[in-house]
């Protein structure tokens, strides 16, 4: 007869579990992906290495779980943001403006979500994620040209340029920065992608002529 775990020990499993990735999630923010060995992880959550295997395989199982963790946290601060705009411009604006800020308030996750080398399973989550973002940007596009409020282009195309366009932009600053900010960081960097964003659209800036 195949063992069948408790309730109890399901439940305590699933807590340790959430353990092991809240405390991986700061180890990221802390040291990135170099950082998050096993040993050093099953020591932020207090437990034993052999513990830790109970839940992920290897290093790279746990890093693509952690990811994921932070990716979503970072993708609903996006679109809780969006959901308080009125416009199309205005809901591609605050996607730029939200991810920027965010990131540049906390450089060393940043980087490690866009940037540090890790293992290829992450790499192409990265990929994932940043087809998040354009198709975001993507549909607020499409509802813009059908309401002649933008030329017609090809969303996702646009989407995907600006997500590009953007990561780029602030791959310097995060790679030179190696602790949290706060309030230090150059006040036009958001500022300037932002209207960057709404030229690339084909728009107008506020602060155009």
């Amino acid at each position: 007869m195949a063992y069948r775990r408790t309730p109890a020990v399901q439940a305590r499993l699933d807590a340790q579990r959430e353990a092991v990735l809240q405390a991986a999630v700061g180890l990221l923010a802390e040291r990135g992906y170099g950082g998050c060995s096993m040993a050093a992880v099953a020591d932020r959550a207090g437990i034993a290495t052999g513990s830790l295997y109970q839940h992920f395989a290897n290093k790279a199982e746990l890093s693509v779980e952690l990811f994921r963790r932070v990716v979503t946290r970072e993708i609903t601060a996006v679109n809780e943001a969006v959901a308080r705009r009125e416009t199309p411009q205005q809901r591609i604006a605050v996607v730029v403006e939200t991810f920027a800020a965010r990131a540049l308030r906390a450089p060393r996750l940043a980087y490690a979500l866009l940037v540090e080398p890790a293992d290829a399973v992450v790499d192409a989550e990265r990929l994932v994620f940043r087809r998040a973002f354009r198709d975001v940007i993507a549909t607020e596009i499409t509802a813009a040209v059908a309401a002649g409020q933008l030329p017609g282009q090809d969303p996702e195309l646009t989407a995907a340029g600006i997500v590009g366009a953007v990561g780029e932009a602030l791959a310097g600053p995060l790679a030179e920065a190696h602790t949290p900010v706060s309030g230090d960081t150059p006040p036009e960097v958001v500022p300037a992608l932002v209207s960057f964003t709404l030229r690339a659209l084909g728009g107008r800036d506020d602060s155009d002529a």
